[in-house]
């Protein structure tokens, strides 16, 4: 456990404690002892804290993911820009999910409910050595040279995607693979806690070549050749109809909102066999209906293998119903998006 107030160290004790499951084996109030005592208990898991004395909650992760791979929760109050893009930087390097800190007004332990319940699905994720890649800014990207379009180039109207747990990290490898001038919208539901969503497209936006930005209500949905990404902002669905981007407040799908499920089927409903759906990373089953709604409607579908998966739950579901048309890697969805949008066959 590595958190540096003594009020919340001991309220994590406390939640923690009510468990006969859970031992917590270290606390540390600082980034370099967190890294010390990480590599001589190795636990089954690390709560951290963002904002820390010596060492930073994201000089800690990049070191443990680094040289001792260890499954982290983020605990943390932080929701200023720096403070929100250091989390993001986080998760990107390896850290799995992250938690509000306790406000002290949820009542009837339902926070420490969660937290106990975080804690256990972390803990059975295998996690693997994770070298953070640094990139350039923007203006110093390199970016791909212009090719001709082949036959059957623009036969596609859109992208979207969906992804949960591990979704942060699997989106920055994807979109920093796709070059400025990918033609098709990309429109993506990840689900984040709702006071860490707010900038999640303002930190995409800074890691890639295309421009991502959050959905506004009634946006025209953008032309082939004018490709953007647009995030689905937190506690909104995000759908397609008569040829704008709509945001509801309808109920949660699988208990959540933004739903993968609603992105996908309107994909399904407004683009049919022009649309191409990608479904990543990320426990439960939501996105997997969605998905073979979209295959049944004539459009492309990939699903992210299990190998390459944070968690393998919404993408094997989607396999099991027989959505995906074609199981990928994680490195290898943007060069299936780049060969769809160009009118090449996937192999």
């Amino acid at each position: 456990m590595v958190e540096d107030s003594v009020t919340i160290r001991e309220h994590l004790m406390e939640a923690l404690s009510a468990d006969p499951e859970i031992e917590v084996v270290g606390q540390a109030r600082d980034g370099k002892a967190a890294i010390e005592i990480c590599q001589k208990l190795r636990p089954d898991v690390m709560t951290l804290d963002m904002v820390l004395p010596v060492l930073s909650g994201l000089a800690v992760t990049e070191y443990v993911m680094a040289y001792c791979p260890t499954p982290i929760l983020i605990v943390s109050s932080s929701t200023n820009r720096g403070e929100l893009y250091k989390t993001y930087d986080a998760l990107a390097a390896g850290a799995l999910e992250v938690l509000e800190k306790p406000d002290g007004n949820e009542g009837d332990g339902a926070w420490e409910r969660v937290f106990v319940s975080a804690i256990k699905l972390v803990s059975r994720i295998k996690v693997i050595t994770h070298m953070r890649g640094r990139l350039p800014n923007r203006s110093r990207l390199p970016l791909d040279p212009v090719v001709s379009e082949p036959a059957g180039a623009g036969a596609y109207r859109l992208a979207a995607m969906g992804a949960s747990t591990g979704g942060p990290a699997a989106l920055v490898t994807i979109l920093r693979r796709l070059p400025h001038d990918f033609p098709l919208p990309l429109l993506v539901v990840n689900h984040i806690g709702e006071k860490f969503g707010p900038l999640l497209a303002e930190w995409l936006d800074s890691q890639s070549s295309l421009r991502v930005s959050s959905a506004v209500d009634g946006e025209p949905l953008p032309e082939v050749g004018h490709g953007r990404v647009i995030l689905a902002p937190p506690g909104c669905h995000l759908v397609v109809q008569r040829g704008r981007l709509r945001l509801t407040e309808e109920a949660e799908r699988h208990s959540c909102r933004p739903s993968v499920d609603i992105l996908f089927e309107s994909v399904a409903r407004e683009i049919g066999s022009r649309g191409i759906a990608c479904l990543l990373t990320g426990m439960g089953k939501d996105g997997a209906a969605g998905l073979l709604a979209v295959r049944q409607a004539g459009g492309r579908t990939l699903a992210q293998d299990e190998a390459t998966s944070t968690i393998f739950g919404m993408p094997r579901e989607a396999i099991r119903m027989g959505a995906a048309e074609r199981i990928v890697g994680l490195d290898e969805v943007a060069p299936a998006l780049m060969a769809l949008a160009g009118g090449a066959a996937l192999l």
